[in-house]
């Protein structure tokens, strides 16, 4: 299949990104740079576009991206300079801050999917995955405002996508994560990973596996939403 990844270049993208590449998928790689230690067939399938500016990062993606598609995973988002920690405070945050924010998390998505949907709805099986967060679901137990919010409009995106296109079975999921380990690569065994943070982190192993069942499903089903929290998260 023929993937693209928004937000590719570390962590749960980079993951993505490799073992993809690995089962054979042909994947292309959108980050705001290109990583410098890549191999060189990965960099030649890859786009730099930055979302800060959502508008033209739209407009770089649909120039350069293949003209057919059979994945798009949308797993860009951006929160908060003190979000997940007690420096954390609504009323300090700069409104350039959160209009940042909401350009990357709502308008990017948004503007991005208008104009590679085409492309992606000619496949036998389009399938679109967008990366929530469990800060995103009602009653979440977080306070980041900013960030929250434009997880849960993820969602109504989602809502709102599957039901127009839902004669031409365009397969829409969520990812509701939790958090994640990052620290430690696909490299890393699973059982080192998952030991990392004592049952509060999910290895991007985890992750990796549930996006590989998802995309691998018959045109006959799909896999709306997945929560995902870590064992030991007490909001879940």
């Amino acid at each position: 299949m023929r993937v693209l990844i928004v937000g590719a270049s570390r962590g749960l993208g980079r993951a993505l990104v490799e073992a993809l590449s690995d089962d054979g998928h042909e994947v292309v790689g959108v980050s705001r740079t290109v990583p410098e230690d890549l191999g060189a067939v990965l960099a030649a399938r890859w786009i730099a576009a930055d979302f800060g500016d959502p508008a033209a990062a739209a407009e770089a993606v649909a120039a350069s991206a293949p003209a057919t598609l059979d994945v798009v995973i949308y797993n860009l988002g951006i929160w908060e300079p003190d979000a997940f920690s007690e420096a954390y405070d609504f009323a300090d945050e700069q409104d350039a801050t959160t209009l940042d924010l909401v350009a990357t998390n709502i308008a990017g998505p948004l503007l991005l999917l208008r104009r590679l949907l085409p492309r992606l709805l000619e496949s036998a099986a389009p399938r679109l995955l967008l990366t929530g967060s469990t800060s995103g679901l009602p009653r979440s137990g977080r306070p980041e405002l900013a960030f929250g919010a434009s997880k849960f409009a993820l969602t109504g995106i989602a809502d709102a996508l599957r039901e127009h296109y839902r004669d031409r079975r365009l397969a829409v999921t969520t990812l509701q994560l939790g958090n994640l380990n990052t620290v430690d690569a696909l490299d890393v065994p699973v059982e080192m990973a998952a030991a990392r943070g004592d049952g509060a982190l999910i290895p991007l192993h985890d992750v990796v596996e549930v996006v590989r069942t998802a995309i691998g499903l018959s045109p006959a089903a799909y896999l709306r939403e997945i929560v995902l929290p870590a064992i030991l998260d007490e909001r879940f």
